[in-house]
């Protein structure tokens, strides 16, 4: 009941704040001289380089238009959690929205297909498939489904393991309580490693860590640093299991503020403002992964990766699992062009 309480609350500050801003540029259908002001939700801290990336993309927007088109970055969860901005949004409650590429699979099931682990073996297949057919998809069906608009495409990129004791061998996650998200995909990749998967909210993990009611999370390695999970985690593992996006939504209310000259512009703007944001993890996971080991007396591990494949896909088999076949064609495509 409380969490109903705080979405109806939530949607109704938001819409409030839209009319305002609405009033403020002239209502839908920006005159040409009219500044237009949007706000953008992002769930990360301020210091993590999602909200780096947001703040990239409102500055590229804002230089692009000369000014008349301004984007507010409300980081931290400030305007509430992801699914509950995808809801408002879906609304038009909040401008833009950003969130986990598995937040949008509860609408657009389809979407399942990017939370396998080991989809990609590199950086550029990822890219090219949410920048070529695949993000044609979501943006077809998250269009007529939500109302939504996907303008952009950041990310957390490869997620590895941070565990109490070290992770050297495959065998080293047996009875390991580890945090994940629900994810019915994450979790059999877990569970086909031996370890015992363990959903819990973001929040949780770092108490749930200190109290020993899980022994690992999962995440970018930057995520361990900013969130200082390096306290008790002294061990990282290179599993690099999963990819995951970020999905950059713009609802139709922003969207149609825009003038229709204007957006090519916005999107293009946007476009360099999120491939900055992927230099910028690949940055910060690079930073991080020095102030760890230097000052933090961290430990990173390699371990057989073609083992934990292997595992992974014998069980996903067992349990069936299958993807939509245009999705599948359109993610195979972007594989093949980058081997």
């Amino acid at each position: 009941m409380k969490k109903v309480i705080l979405r109806a609350a939530l949607l109704a500050l938001c819409i409030a704040m839209m009319a305002l801003s609405l009033s403020a540029c002239g209502g839908s259908g920006a005159d040409s001289g009219d500044i237009i002001k949007l706000k953008m939700a992002v769930a990360d801290a301020a210091s993590s380089a999602q909200a780096a990336g947001a703040r990239a993309i409102a500055e590229e927007v804002e230089k692009a238009t000369n000014g008349r088109v301004q984007i507010e970055v409300m980081a931290g969860g400030t305007l509430g959690g992801e699914r509950d901005t995808v809801e408002l949004a879906m609304l038009g409650g909040i401008d833009i929205v950003t969130c986990a590429n598995s937040v949008l699979t509860q609408w657009i099931p389809e979407m399942a297909i990017l939370d396998q682990p080991y989809l990609f073996t590199n950086e550029a297949q990822a890219h090219a498939a949410v920048d070529g057919p695949v993000g044609e998809l979501i943006e077809r069906e998250a269009l007529e489904l939500l109302n939504l608009h996907v303008v952009g495409y950041m990310e957390s990129g490869f997620r590895n393991v941070f565990s109490i004791k070290p992770v050297t061998e495959m065998g080293d996650f047996h009875g390991m309580k580890i945090r994940t998200m629900q994810n019915a995909y994450h979790m059999a990749a877990f569970e086909s490693f031996g370890a015992i998967p363990t959903p819990l909210a973001a929040g949780e993990q770092f108490t749930a860590l200190q109290q020993g009611t899980i022994d690992a999370c999962e995440n970018a390695i930057s995520n361990c640093l900013n969130n200082g999970f390096y306290e008790i985690t002294k061990h990282i593992t290179y599993t690099n299991h999963a990819f995951v996006y970020i999905v950059v939504s713009m609802s139709d209310n922003a969207w149609n503020n825009i003038p229709e000259d204007l957006r090519p512009t916005v999107l293009e703007a946007i476009e360099r403002g999120y491939n900055i944001e992927r230099e910028l993890l690949k940055q910060a996971n690079e930073d991080a992964t020095v102030t760890l080991r230097d000052t933090h007396g961290v430990t990173f591990h390699e371990i057989n990766v073609p083992q934990l494949q292997e595992a992974y896909h014998s069980l996903a088999e067992q349990k069936g699992f299958t993807f939509d076949p245009e999705w599948q064609a359109a993610i195979d495509e972007a594989i093949a062009a980058n081997p």
